[in-house]
Protein backbone atom coordinates (compact mmCIF):
# COMPACT_ATOMS: atom_id res chain seq x y z
CA UNK A 1 0.00 0.00 0.00
CA UNK A 2 1.44 3.33 -1.09
CA UNK A 3 -0.21 6.52 0.14
CA UNK A 4 0.83 9.29 2.46
CA UNK A 5 -1.94 9.44 5.06
CA UNK A 6 -2.79 12.00 7.71
CA UNK A 7 -5.15 10.42 10.25
CA UNK A 8 -7.10 12.90 12.35
CA UNK A 9 -8.27 11.07 15.47
CA UNK A 10 -6.68 7.98 16.97
CA UNK A 11 -9.56 6.44 18.91
CA UNK A 12 -10.86 2.90 18.50
CA UNK A 13 -11.93 3.20 14.87
CA UNK A 14 -9.05 5.41 13.82
CA UNK A 15 -6.62 3.00 15.49
CA UNK A 16 -8.26 0.02 13.79
CA UNK A 17 -7.94 1.61 10.36
CA UNK A 18 -4.31 2.54 11.00
CA UNK A 19 -3.52 -1.02 12.07
CA UNK A 20 -5.16 -2.37 8.91
CA UNK A 21 -3.22 0.01 6.67
CA UNK A 22 0.09 -0.86 8.29
CA UNK A 23 -0.70 -4.58 8.04
CA UNK A 24 -1.25 -4.07 4.30
CA UNK A 25 2.23 -2.64 3.96
CA UNK A 26 1.78 1.10 4.43
CA UNK A 27 5.25 2.45 5.33
CA UNK A 28 5.25 3.89 8.84
CA UNK A 29 6.93 7.05 7.58
CA UNK A 30 3.91 7.62 5.32
CA UNK A 31 1.47 7.69 8.26
CA UNK A 32 1.00 10.65 10.58
CA UNK A 33 -1.65 10.94 13.30
CA UNK A 34 -3.08 14.02 14.97
CA UNK A 35 -4.44 12.93 18.35
CA UNK A 36 -4.50 15.27 21.35
CA UNK A 37 -6.06 12.77 23.75
CA UNK A 38 -4.91 9.94 25.98
CA UNK A 39 -4.66 7.55 23.01
CA UNK A 40 -1.66 9.41 21.58
CA UNK A 41 1.10 7.73 23.57
CA UNK A 42 -0.40 4.25 23.12
CA UNK A 43 -0.71 4.77 19.35
CA UNK A 44 2.88 5.94 19.01
CA UNK A 45 4.17 2.99 21.04
CA UNK A 46 1.99 0.33 19.41
CA UNK A 47 2.31 1.37 15.78
CA UNK A 48 5.61 3.30 15.83
CA UNK A 49 4.21 6.16 13.79
CA UNK A 50 4.41 9.91 14.28
CA UNK A 51 1.69 11.27 16.56
CA UNK A 52 1.12 15.00 17.02
CA UNK A 53 -1.10 16.81 19.49
CA UNK A 54 -2.23 19.55 17.09
CA UNK A 55 -2.33 20.17 13.33
CA UNK A 56 -0.08 23.20 13.84
CA UNK A 57 2.78 20.78 14.51
CA UNK A 58 2.58 19.13 11.08
CA UNK A 59 5.81 19.59 9.16
CA UNK A 60 5.19 21.86 6.15
CA UNK A 61 6.95 19.25 4.01
CA UNK A 62 4.38 16.58 4.86
CA UNK A 63 1.88 16.61 2.00
CA UNK A 64 -0.74 13.91 2.50
CA UNK A 65 -2.58 12.18 -0.32
CA UNK A 66 -5.35 11.32 2.16
CA UNK A 67 -6.67 13.17 5.20
CA UNK A 68 -8.86 10.75 7.15
CA UNK A 69 -11.17 12.26 9.76
CA UNK A 70 -11.86 9.71 12.51
CA UNK A 71 -13.37 12.08 15.06
CA UNK A 72 -16.77 12.19 16.72
CA UNK A 73 -19.50 14.08 14.81
CA UNK A 74 -19.71 16.83 17.42
CA UNK A 75 -16.00 17.61 16.90
CA UNK A 76 -16.10 18.01 13.12
CA UNK A 77 -16.97 21.72 12.98
CA UNK A 78 -14.09 22.52 15.33
CA UNK A 79 -11.50 20.16 13.87
CA UNK A 80 -12.00 20.24 10.09
CA UNK A 81 -11.11 23.86 9.22
CA UNK A 82 -7.45 23.37 10.20
CA UNK A 83 -7.00 20.98 7.26
CA UNK A 84 -8.38 23.21 4.49
CA UNK A 85 -4.78 23.87 3.40
CA UNK A 86 -4.70 20.36 1.89
CA UNK A 87 -7.73 20.93 -0.34
CA UNK A 88 -6.97 20.52 -4.02
CA UNK A 89 -4.27 17.91 -3.48
CA UNK A 90 -5.55 15.47 -0.85
CA UNK A 91 -8.58 13.21 -0.64
CA UNK A 92 -10.62 13.87 2.50
CA UNK A 93 -12.27 10.81 4.06
CA UNK A 94 -14.69 11.11 6.98
CA UNK A 95 -16.18 8.40 9.18
CA UNK A 96 -18.24 10.82 11.32
CA UNK A 97 -21.88 9.70 11.37
CA UNK A 98 -24.36 12.21 10.04
CA UNK A 99 -21.87 14.88 8.98
CA UNK A 100 -22.62 15.61 5.33
CA UNK A 101 -20.29 16.25 2.43
CA UNK A 102 -21.74 19.77 2.33
CA UNK A 103 -20.66 20.31 5.94
CA UNK A 104 -17.09 19.37 5.11
CA UNK A 105 -17.11 21.48 1.96
CA UNK A 106 -18.15 24.48 4.05
CA UNK A 107 -15.02 24.00 6.20
CA UNK A 108 -12.59 22.78 3.53
CA UNK A 109 -13.59 24.86 0.52
CA UNK A 110 -15.06 24.15 -2.93
CA UNK A 111 -11.94 22.37 -4.23
CA UNK A 112 -12.05 19.67 -1.56
CA UNK A 113 -12.47 16.06 -2.74
CA UNK A 114 -14.56 14.39 -0.04
CA UNK A 115 -15.70 10.81 0.57
CA UNK A 116 -17.94 9.91 3.46
CA UNK A 117 -17.38 6.43 4.87
CA UNK A 118 -19.47 4.52 7.38
CA UNK A 119 -17.41 1.63 8.82
CA UNK A 120 -18.19 -0.50 11.87
CA UNK A 121 -16.26 -1.87 14.83
CA UNK A 122 -15.46 -5.37 13.46
CA UNK A 123 -12.85 -3.43 11.49
CA UNK A 124 -10.71 -4.05 14.58
CA UNK A 125 -10.31 -7.69 13.48
CA UNK A 126 -10.39 -7.05 9.73
CA UNK A 127 -14.06 -8.08 9.46
CA UNK A 128 -15.63 -4.65 9.15
CA UNK A 129 -18.25 -3.41 6.71
CA UNK A 130 -17.68 0.03 5.20
CA UNK A 131 -20.05 1.90 2.90
CA UNK A 132 -18.66 4.89 0.98
CA UNK A 133 -20.20 7.84 -0.84
CA UNK A 134 -18.11 10.20 -2.98
CA UNK A 135 -18.82 13.88 -3.39
CA UNK A 136 -18.32 15.86 -6.56
CA UNK A 137 -14.73 16.31 -7.65
CA UNK A 138 -13.48 12.93 -6.39
CA UNK A 139 -11.38 11.34 -9.14
CA UNK A 140 -11.53 7.69 -10.14
CA UNK A 141 -8.05 7.23 -8.70
CA UNK A 142 -9.09 8.75 -5.37
CA UNK A 143 -12.21 6.60 -5.28
CA UNK A 144 -10.06 3.52 -5.89
CA UNK A 145 -7.62 4.59 -3.18
CA UNK A 146 -10.45 5.04 -0.67
CA UNK A 147 -11.76 1.56 -1.53
CA UNK A 148 -8.30 0.05 -1.02
CA UNK A 149 -7.88 1.75 2.34
CA UNK A 150 -11.21 0.52 3.67
CA UNK A 151 -10.71 -2.98 2.20
CA UNK A 152 -7.76 -3.23 4.60
CA UNK A 153 -10.29 -3.57 7.45
CA UNK A 154 -13.08 -5.57 5.78
CA UNK A 155 -15.70 -5.43 3.04
CA UNK A 156 -16.50 -2.28 1.08
CA UNK A 157 -19.63 -1.09 -0.75
CA UNK A 158 -20.53 2.20 -2.43
CA UNK A 159 -23.74 4.21 -2.67
CA UNK A 160 -24.33 7.16 -4.97
CA UNK A 161 -27.11 8.75 -2.88
CA UNK A 162 -25.61 10.31 0.26
CA UNK A 163 -28.97 10.11 2.05
CA UNK A 164 -28.60 6.32 2.10
CA UNK A 165 -25.70 6.64 4.54
CA UNK A 166 -28.23 7.35 7.29
CA UNK A 167 -29.91 3.91 7.10
CA UNK A 168 -26.47 2.38 6.45
CA UNK A 169 -25.37 3.89 9.75
CA UNK A 170 -28.45 2.46 11.44
CA UNK A 171 -27.97 -1.05 10.02
CA UNK A 172 -24.23 -1.73 9.88
CA UNK A 173 -22.66 1.19 11.72
CA UNK A 174 -24.74 0.63 14.85
CA UNK A 175 -25.46 -3.01 14.06
CA UNK A 176 -22.64 -4.59 16.12
CA UNK A 177 -24.25 -3.13 19.26
CA UNK A 178 -27.50 -4.94 18.40
CA UNK A 179 -25.61 -8.23 18.04
CA UNK A 180 -23.79 -7.74 21.35
CA UNK A 181 -27.14 -6.94 22.99
CA UNK A 182 -28.49 -10.20 21.56
CA UNK A 183 -25.69 -12.08 23.31
CA UNK A 184 -26.39 -10.22 26.57
CA UNK A 185 -30.13 -10.88 26.37
CA UNK A 186 -29.68 -14.54 25.40
CA UNK A 187 -27.39 -15.07 28.39
CA UNK A 188 -29.82 -13.27 30.71
CA UNK A 189 -32.68 -15.46 29.46
CA UNK A 190 -30.54 -18.53 30.13
CA UNK A 191 -29.94 -17.41 33.71
CA UNK A 192 -33.69 -16.94 34.21
CA UNK A 193 -34.16 -20.48 32.92
CA UNK A 194 -31.79 -21.82 35.59
CA UNK A 195 -28.29 -21.71 34.11
CA UNK A 196 -25.29 -20.36 36.00
CA UNK A 197 -24.39 -16.87 34.70
CA UNK A 198 -20.90 -17.89 33.55
CA UNK A 199 -22.20 -20.86 31.57
CA UNK A 200 -25.10 -18.85 30.16
CA UNK A 201 -22.77 -16.15 28.83
CA UNK A 202 -20.36 -18.76 27.46
CA UNK A 203 -23.21 -20.43 25.58
CA UNK A 204 -24.55 -17.11 24.27
CA UNK A 205 -21.15 -15.81 23.23
CA UNK A 206 -20.12 -18.97 21.41
CA UNK A 207 -23.53 -19.29 19.75
CA UNK A 208 -23.59 -15.72 18.44
CA UNK A 209 -19.95 -15.81 17.32
CA UNK A 210 -20.23 -19.25 15.72
CA UNK A 211 -23.48 -18.43 13.97
CA UNK A 212 -21.96 -15.23 12.59
CA UNK A 213 -19.00 -17.15 11.20
CA UNK A 214 -21.32 -19.77 9.68
CA UNK A 215 -23.34 -16.99 8.05
CA UNK A 216 -20.12 -15.47 6.67
CA UNK A 217 -18.96 -18.74 5.15
CA UNK A 218 -22.23 -20.28 4.00
CA UNK A 219 -23.62 -19.93 0.49
CA UNK A 220 -27.19 -20.21 1.81
CA UNK A 221 -29.21 -17.15 2.77
CA UNK A 222 -29.80 -16.19 6.39
CA UNK A 223 -33.39 -17.36 6.02
CA UNK A 224 -32.26 -20.77 4.78
CA UNK A 225 -29.78 -21.16 7.61
CA UNK A 226 -32.57 -20.36 10.08
CA UNK A 227 -34.79 -22.95 8.48
CA UNK A 228 -31.98 -25.50 8.66
CA UNK A 229 -32.04 -25.21 12.46
CA UNK A 230 -35.81 -25.33 12.74
CA UNK A 231 -37.55 -28.71 13.01
CA UNK A 232 -41.34 -28.72 12.63
CA UNK A 233 -43.02 -28.64 16.05
CA UNK A 234 -39.57 -28.63 17.73
CA UNK A 235 -37.95 -26.42 20.35
CA UNK A 236 -36.61 -23.86 17.85
CA UNK A 237 -40.02 -23.55 16.23
CA UNK A 238 -41.58 -22.84 19.64
CA UNK A 239 -39.08 -20.05 20.24
CA UNK A 240 -39.43 -18.57 16.75
CA UNK A 241 -43.20 -18.35 17.13
CA UNK A 242 -42.47 -15.78 19.85
CA UNK A 243 -39.58 -14.01 18.10
CA UNK A 244 -41.35 -13.83 14.75
CA UNK A 245 -44.80 -13.06 16.13
CA UNK A 246 -46.50 -9.65 16.49
CA UNK A 247 -44.24 -7.20 18.30
CA UNK A 248 -41.35 -9.64 17.95
CA UNK A 249 -37.80 -9.39 16.67
CA UNK A 250 -38.59 -7.84 13.26
CA UNK A 251 -40.85 -5.17 14.72
CA UNK A 252 -38.24 -4.26 17.32
CA UNK A 253 -35.47 -4.01 14.73
CA UNK A 254 -37.66 -1.95 12.41
CA UNK A 255 -38.21 0.54 15.22
CA UNK A 256 -34.55 0.49 16.26
CA UNK A 257 -33.25 1.13 12.74
CA UNK A 258 -35.84 3.86 12.23
CA UNK A 259 -34.71 5.57 15.46
CA UNK A 260 -31.02 5.31 14.56
CA UNK A 261 -31.68 6.61 11.03
CA UNK A 262 -33.58 9.56 12.45
CA UNK A 263 -30.72 10.32 14.85
CA UNK A 264 -28.17 10.19 12.03
CA UNK A 265 -30.23 12.78 10.15
CA UNK A 266 -30.43 14.93 13.28
CA UNK A 267 -26.63 14.90 13.54
CA UNK A 268 -26.42 16.40 10.07
CA UNK A 269 -28.29 19.45 11.31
Amino acid sequence: MKARILLVGGGKMGGSMLAGWLARGLPRDDALVVEPGLAAAALAKLHRVGVLATPDAIDPGFRPEVVAFAVKPQMVDTVAPAYARFAGSALFMSIAAGKSIATYRKHLGPRAAIVRVMPNTPAAIGRGMSVCCAGGGVSDAQRQLCGELMAAVGEVAWVEDEALLDPVTAVSGSGPAYVFLLAEALAAAGVKAGLEPELAMRLARATVAGSGELLARAEESAAQLRQNVTSPAGTTQAALEILMGPGGFQDLLDRAVEAATRRARDLAS
